[in-house]
């Protein structure tokens, strides 16, 4: 081996925003909905009277986002698109990868500087003091939801009804792989019903017969796989979740339930099929995990991910495929559902919230500009641009949008938590912690369980 490394929707748009992080306890969020509340609506009357302007008016935004390369480039070009289209307006962007956009982030909330359009995905609840709501501005037309249906404009709002941003897409998680690895293996392709057990024996294999690691890390979303994902696919559709739905503790009681991902895990690793943690490091963004780069045979991915390694790998003669996600059981829970991907948001620091607001509904709903970011960031929520760049899709892309459409057919719980509470974060980095535990032989998987049920529930 060359190394070692979750508002509630409706069946088709529900949304799942496992990898959340940040939110209040029930009582404290109550109570800053309703500050938060108050003050968007105090803003945005004063927000209308100070932003009259004139047609030829400078206006000058701020706009930052996370992501790929090839999110960077396009973005650049439809906001230099925009600025031709509105010549007084001037856009000045930055763009970092995932862990320093929130580094930056942090410190512009602390500064009351935030940009005046900036992304956000599921740990919005972190930042929701600072985003301007878009009600008002829907009203008044500046912001156009003709072309978005009831349910797509749901997934963005908060448990009171207010539109925090527009969706930048619908995404859901899947499992990316390379079928020549799998022939030259002589393992079966995944099917729409494997297992866990059927991805641990085919990455056990890949690894004995290829001397590559079965499966790259799955890096921090090893937390929604192992525990959102994963409890969800005990039991009946719904019956189980790793939090509650209304935040006021777990939503299973038996933290063994826990334990034969972990194991799976652990074996893994030992059996250099999967990274250790040294080796998850190394993996920074999609376009450079092991799946991309040879060196793994499969990889989680969230399915607007995929066009952009789909074509990279295509350039090396390498085609892949996107499979579901394992489950528990064939016949079980799939565990997944629709998300939406990101949000764009307009900032209570902007001076200038119209002309941002009026940005984000270009952004979103305009053909010429969606023809350039081709469904990057997620399918599309405006219906006439979803159907105009699905009838136009790439090989890549065509894969996406039929992975998103066959995902959407599974059965699903009728509600879902589509936020995680506060402290979910060091839940997470401890999980993670104790799975390399268990595979140094220094707690038992059954230890790693009950340690992170016990973190978890010590939130509440």
């Amino acid at each position: 081996m060359k190394k070692q490394i979750l508002a509630f929707l409706l069946a088709v748009a529900m949304v799942l925003s496992l990898a959340a992080c940040g939110n209040n306890d029930s009582s404290t969020e109550t109570t800053a909905a309703a500050d938060t509340t108050t003050t968007a609506a105090d803003t945005t009357t004063e927000a209308e009277s100070e932003e009259t302007t004139t047609a030829d008016e400078e206006i000058n935004l701020r706009m930052a986002w996370w992501g790929s390369q090839t999110r960077h480039d396009i973005t650049v070009e439809v906001i230099e698109m925009y600025e031709d289209l509105n010549p007084n307006v001037k856009i000045e962007y930055e763009f970092y990868s995932f862990d320093d956009y929130f580094t930056k982030l942090k410190t512009l909330v602390a500064s009351d500087q935030v940009w005046d359009i900036f992304q956000l995905g599921g740990n919005f609840p972190m930042y929701q003091d600072k985003i301007f709501y878009l009600n008002d501005y829907i009203d008044s037309g500046i912001v156009d939801v003709a072309g978005i249906s009831d349910s797509y404009l749901k997934i963005t709002q908060d448990t009171e009804g207010n539109q925090l941003g527009l969706s930048n897409g619908l995404n859901t998680y899947g499992i990316a792989y390379d079928p020549a690895m799998f022939a030259e293996a002589g393992v079966a392709e995944p099917t729409e019903t494997w297992t866990w057990d059927d991805y641990k024996n085919a990455a056990m294999t890949i690894t004995e017969k290829l001397d590559i690691f079965g499966s790259s890390s799955f890096t921090t979303s090893d937390f929604i796989a192992g525990c959102s994902t994963y409890i969800g696919q005990y039991g009946d559709i719904g019956e189980y979740s790793f939090f509650n739905l209304d935040h006021t503790g777990m939503g299973f009681d038996d933290p063994a339930m826990l334990t034969p991902f972990i194991q799976m895990r652990a074996d893994m690793i030992n059996a250099g099929a999967y990274p250790d943690a040294g080796a998850s490091t190394e993996i920074t963004n999609i376009e450079n995990d092991f799946l991309v780069t040879g060196e793994a045979a499969m990889t989680w991915v969230a399915a607007n991910q995929f066009p952009t390694i789909y074509d990279i790998c295509l350039a090396e003669d390498r085609t892949l495929k996107l499979a579901p996600l394992p489950r528990i059981k064939a016949d079980g829970p799939s565990g997944a559902a629709i998300q939406s991907s990101q949000m764009l948001c307009v900032s209570q620091d902007s001076q200038s919230k119209e002309a941002a607001a009026a940005f984000i509904s270009w952004f979103q709903n305009d053909p010429d500009c969606n023809s350039i970011l081709q469904g990057e960031r997620g399918i599309p929520v405006n219906n006439t641009v979803r159907d105009t760049l699905s009838a136009s899709a790439t090989p890549g892309q065509q894969v996406m949008y039929d992975f998103v459409n066959m995902v959407s057919g599974f059965e699903m719980p009728e509600k879902i938590n589509v936020l995680s509470p506060d402290g979910q974060d060091l839940v997470q980095d401890n999980y993670l912690n104790y799975i390399q535990q268990v595979t140094f032989g220094e707690i038992t998987a059954e230890e790693a369980a009950q340690k992170t049920y016990d973190d978890a529930s010590s939130i509440f």
